[in-house]
């Protein structure tokens, strides 16, 4: 539970991040970033897969370039969803999911592994401390 909860948070401080750096998103308050990270996680958990089955053929012929154009358009129908987010032209379009990517990973990684002992996970507790097993 307290994993979804920090993934959430990273998500959604990692369109901050997006809108700081990338020219062409753009989130106006914390609210609309959080709604935006719930129709981030949404669009890629169940539009993505169609688009990418969909696209196989056009993305072996472009060497798996086209991969980057379905994702581009998996974060721009988020931004559709949510009042607040914008995602306009091509650096919009194409940076915004990447930035959000490396952005997102390092800080869930960061926020697992610095989460206080009780937002962790009993399998993680336990293989922390062998001797108590």
């Amino acid at each position: 539970m307290w994993s979804i909860f920090l993934s959430g948070l990273a998500t959604a401080l990692s369109l901050l991040v997006v809108d700081l750096v990338v020219p062409g998103v753009r989130i106006e308050t914390i609210a609309a970033a959080a709604i935006a990270a719930a129709s981030v996680g949404l669009v890629n958990a169940f539009i993505k897969p169609i688009l990418q089955t969909i696209s196989i053929p056009i993305t072996i012929l472009s060497f798996g370039l086209f991969a980057i154009v379905v994702n581009g358009l998996c974060f721009w129908l988020s931004s559709l969803a949510v009042p607040g987010f914008y995602v306009k032209g091509i650096l919009g379009f194409v940076l915004g999911p990447i930035v959000l990517s490396f952005v997102s990973t390092a800080l869930s990684n960061y926020l697992t592994n610095h989460a206080p002992a009780f937002m962790r996970d009993s399998s993680d507790l336990s293989a922390e401390n062998p001797s108590q097993s």
